[in-house]
């Protein structure tokens, strides 16, 4: 399945604004509510400011033309109130959207998190952890950054335009028509300019992402940067992504401020279309000098909040981008389904591969037509030249990985039938690189293990003595509590083996799949593995990948792998003798 979201991106049909929005919302419905009251209190700020110029204007041809200043003191008492009323109500709405962007911010981070969480192992072969982690971090946080600081001033800006546009057109019809016609104008313009500018800025993070990663990859690597002596090289591919960046941002830029020069253009001649119109008006007796200012003042906050749209409408097109890439992650759905439980066979094998063929990608087949089966108890081996197939065949029984046809077997059953949380009490998995947390080896050792969560170290201590695991915790110098960092830079890479082999024997599986987990340890830890190894339940099924035959000379059957076959291969030295014939013809 392809899992490529830059690919995705390409081949998705592009989605409206608006059916982009309303997936959103529909993804904070629980804040319907702190919506609705943000919505209550930034409507009635504008029907405050918008009764403001009406009074005034009023004020002036009823009572200071007239000289009746009582009229005046009163009305500018009423002014006052609602002024201040309308400080109130702006003051809520920006109390009240504060906190639906932060929890909104969670609640995306968190759904992103638990998806990427149901995602397969494919997912995150296709795509790079800093683009990933750019998505998570950066383009949730200008989804956040609209809602919170842009939504309600966007909403309000809104609702004061279509107030003064209403009270235009009532005061004066033929000076209200004037006065809008610019408007459009506006419209038609953003309205074919929109796109453009959510492309640019879709382009732009993309680059972010692609920087984060290419970032997170050198730092990961500076070791062997360092090594090699190869700082060119990290220089080099910094500066491409540091470029396409700048060049993105660039072109971003400039798209986002083409906005406030047009419309600050068009706002200039609408007042003074107005300006022009009711002088002549007043000179025909047509209208009053105050409502004349009213009118000047009306057309104002219509075109002001068209200025603040155009940054708005900026931040608006920019939380869309980020938007489409995020939904983008949660829109996937893993191909790993669980099945309808299926009857199990009788007397079936632990595990049977029948007639299985398996690619990552489209058209390009590893495995071709697999069958065999793995017995209760026993000791299997996967030999062959590196990369013919052998993790990939490991990767399969573990379900890290479905068959592109054919039928995996677990226990008489279709192995897509197990829940994941069954399928892996049952299967046990120590990979060839294995990943720690940060933390301590306690912690490590019981990551996804609920039956000794809450067990004392004195108990977990004597829980490792049963399971003949003291030997290989008694290699760590403060037992239990030895710090642990992601990074493996506080242990060697055979203790961190060693912490991902006693993780997968307590869990205590019907079949451990161990993928070169002696590769990095030296022979007497190794021989204490051996031992562990040999004191496991007698109906353990081991399945043993590596390339040092030693290691293997206990095996019950040997299996070699290559050039998508899998062939028994009877003895330790018919093994030998194929793994030789198998690189002479590679």
């Amino acid at each position: 399945m392809n899992y490529n979201l830059n690919k995705l991106s390409e081949q998705q049909e592009k989605t409206s604004t608006y059916k982009a929005l309303k997936k959103l919302l529909q993804l904070i419905e629980h804040e319907r509510p702190n919506l609705l009251k943000a919505l209550l209190a930034i409507l009635t700020n504008s029907t405050l400011n918008l009764l403001g110029p009406f009074i005034i204007g009023y004020t002036i041809d009823k009572y200071v033309q007239t000289k009746q200043y009582h009229g005046v003191l009163v009305n500018c008492a009423i002014l006052l109130v609602m002024y201040l009323t309308a400080l109130v109500s702006s003051y809520l709405q920006t109390k009240l959207m504060g906190g639906v962007g932060q929890r909104m911010l969670f609640t995306l981070r968190n759904a992103i998190f638990n998806k990427l969480q149901q995602l397969p192992v494919d997912f995150f072969n296709q795509n790079k952890a800093g683009d990933l982690i750019s998505r998570v971090n950066n383009d949730t946080d200008k989804l956040n950054q609209f809602f919170s600081q842009s939504l309600m001033q966007f909403i309000g800006s809104i609702a004061t335009m279509t107030g003064a546009g209403i009270f235009l057109l009532i005061i004066h019809p033929n000076l209200g028509a004037a006065a809008l016609v610019p408007g459009l104008l506006i419209l038609l313009f953003t309205s074919l300019v929109s796109p453009w500018v959510k492309r640019k800025n879709a382009t732009n993070l993309k680059s972010v992402g692609g920087m984060s990663a290419e970032i997170q990859e050198s730092l990961n690597n500076f070791k062997v940067i360092i090594a090699f002596n190869r700082r060119d090289y990290f220089r080099k591919r910094f500066d491409e992504a540091n470029r396409q960046n700048y060049n993105t941002a660039i072109g971003a830029g400039l798209a986002n401020n083409i906005f406030l020069p047009v419309y600050s253009f068009f706002s200039s001649f609408a007042q003074l279309t107005v300006l022009i119109y009711g002088i002549y008006l007043i000179s025909t007796g047509n209208f009053t000098i105050g409502f004349l200012i009213s009118y000047i003042s009306y057309a104002t906050l219509f075109y002001n909040p068209l200025r603040q749209l155009a940054s708005l409408w900026t931040s608006f097109q920019v939380a869309m981008a980020g938007w489409d890439r995020v939904s983008q992650i949660l829109s996937l759905d893993t191909n790993l389904i669980t099945v309808k439980s299926s009857l199990s066979e009788e007397n079936a094998p632990l595990l049977e591969f029948r007639n299985v063929h398996f690619g990552y990608a489209e058209g390009h087949e590893i495995l071709h037509n697999i069958s065999f089966k793995l017995e209760r108890g026993k000791t299997y081996a996967l030999v062959g030249p590196t990369g013919g197939g052998k993790t990939t065949t490991a990767s399969l029984i573990a379900r890290l990985y479905d068959p592109n046809a054919g039928t995996v077997l677990l226990d008489g059953k279709d192995i897509r039938s197990y829940e994941p949380v069954e399928k892996t009490k049952k299967i046990g998995f120590i990979l060839q690189e294995p990943f720690l947390f940060t933390g301590t080896v306690r912690e490590n050792i019981l990551y996804g293990n609920e039956l000794y969560r809450d067990h004392t170290n004195e108990q977990m201590e004597q829980v490792i003595h049963d399971a003949n695991l003291s030997s290989l915790l008694a290699l760590f110098e403060q037992g239990l509590e030895t710090k642990v960092a992601s990074s493996g830079d506080s242990i060697s890479l055979g203790q961190k083996q060693l912490i991902a082999f006693m993780r997968a024997v307590l869990r205590n599986p019907d079949l451990l799949i161990l993928d070169e987990a002696t590769a990095n340890i030296d022979t007497i830890t190794e021989k204490l593995l051996e031992d562990i190894l040999s004191k496991l339940p007698e109906t353990t099924t081991r399945v043993i990948i590596a390339h040092r035959l030693n290691t293997i000379q206990n095996a019950d059957e040997i299996f070699f792998v290559n050039s998508g076959e899998v062939t028994r291969a009877g003895s330790l030295d018919d093994a030998m003798e194929m793994l030789l014939e198998g690189k002479r013809t590679s």
